[in-house]
């Protein structure tokens, strides 16, 4: 001990432990919220080793200062470690170690002085004793973070094991659940798959990018992509902040699906960020999959693409009735097949070229500039051919 105490005063000083043990426990127990509660289980009988170790420890320490403290530090260390593991922070610790120094301090310089120790003796074991305290404060603190660092550590990778467990169409809601009740994830109504990455670059840091992308999103590596799982991705600003995030590096992302139908998006937005890098789909950055949803049908895409590209486009004709609504779409395939050309188009439909005029005017009302459109009459004329034509 580097106070220069005299050895004899270990002497005075160790009659009074037992009682002054007991009082510092009583006290910790009255004047510390978190532990005003039977201090029994293994929490209590380690706040009971720790202080009755700790006073033994400085007393020895007094009468040998080379003196071996026989492992006492790894008891400050996990006491320090319970606090993180209980969800507590190291505030109720760290007052439980000031009321030990208080009353040690109290007692010990009562002692001192009936066993005739000068002021100054008094003054130095004063400086001891706290000095002694901020040493079992700072073990306890390396405990905390060491724990910390670890539960950090495992919580990321029961992310990561999330992430890849999300991208899997044979797991169960109950696997998912269980999953993301160990990872802290919250698991959200919707989501979205996003892929991440140069196919040709390195293997990405997974957890600094989901830390970037925020939002709790969700991320694994896989070679040189990663994939994440972006939550409620069409809030508002949420696109602006992703773009943000991804600051230029090649991503894609998939359509927002309930969480069951997770790999459902993920396959999309593999399928566009594969498009990307090969320069079919346009646009650097953030590539959005349902934007380019014709590109993907010929290019890629999956089952489902055609049944959501004709929902989206032929969405006009969804509130006329069945036999209005074929008609009108039979009219509007061969209209497209032969735009302008009323006599070929009244042909293939077997019908008077007035009835074609007055059912291309239908069409004009159901989807305006759309039919002037080129890149629109191409969406509509893929998304006719999704299902058998009904003439």
């Amino acid at each position: 001990m580097a106070h220069d105490l005299p050895p004899a005063l270990a002497g005075a000083l160790r009659p009074a432990l037992p009682d002054l043990a007991q009082d510092i426990i009583a006290a910790i127990g009255r004047e510390v919220p978190p532990y005003a509660r039977p201090l029994e289980g293994p929490f209590g009988r380690a706040l009971r080793v720790g202080v009755e170790r700790a006073l033994s420890r400085f007393v020895d320490g007094i009468e040998d200062p080379a003196a071996d403290d026989g492992g006492a530090r790894e008891i400050y260390v996990a006491l320090g470690r319970g606090e993180m593991r209980g969800g507590r922070s190291l505030d109720a610790l760290l007052s439980a170690y000031r009321i030990g120094a208080r009353l040690a301090w109290e007692r010990f310089v009562a002692a001192g002085e009936a066993a005739g120790h000068e002021p100054q003796t008094l003054y130095r074991l004063a400086s001891a004793i706290f000095d002694y305290i901020d040493g079992i404060s700072a073990e306890s603190v390396e405990g905390f973070t060491q724990e910390r660092a670890a539960a950090e550590g495992e919580r990321q990778r029961r992310r990561r094991a999330l992430a890849r467990l999300l991208a899997r169409d044979d797991v169960s809601a109950d696997e998912v659940g269980d999953l993301a009740r160990l990872a802290g994830w919250v698991r959200p109504d919707v989501v979205a798959g996003l892929v991440v990455g140069d196919a040709a670059g390195e293997e990405p840091d997974a957890d600094r990018l989901a830390s970037r992308l925020g939002g709790d999103v969700i991320a694994v590596a896989e070679g040189a992509l990663a994939i994440a799982w972006v939550p409620d991705p069409e809030a508002p600003g949420r696109r602006a902040q992703l773009e943000t995030a991804l600051d230029g590096v090649p991503a894609a992302l998939g359509p927002t699906v309930a969480l069951g139908r997770a790999p459902l998006s993920l396959a999309r937005a593999r399928a566009t960020h594969a498009l990307a890098l090969e320069g079919i789909v346009d646009g650097s950055g953030l590539v959005v999959a349902d934007e380019h949803l014709p590109t993907l049908l010929l290019h890629g895409g999956d089952r489902t693409l055609a049944a959501d590209l004709a929902s989206a486009a032929l969405a006009p004709l969804d509130e006329l009735r069945p036999g209005p609504r074929d008609r009108l779409r039979a009219t509007l395939r061969a209209w497209l097949d032969h735009p302008g050309q009323v006599t070929r188009v009244a042909a293939d439909l077997h019908v008077h070229p007035q009835t074609v005029r007055y059912r291309v005017a239908q069409l004009r009302e159901l989807f305006g500039e759309r039919l002037e459109d080129s890149e629109a009459r191409f969406e509509l004329a893929l998304a006719l051919r999704t299902e058998p034509d009904a003439r």
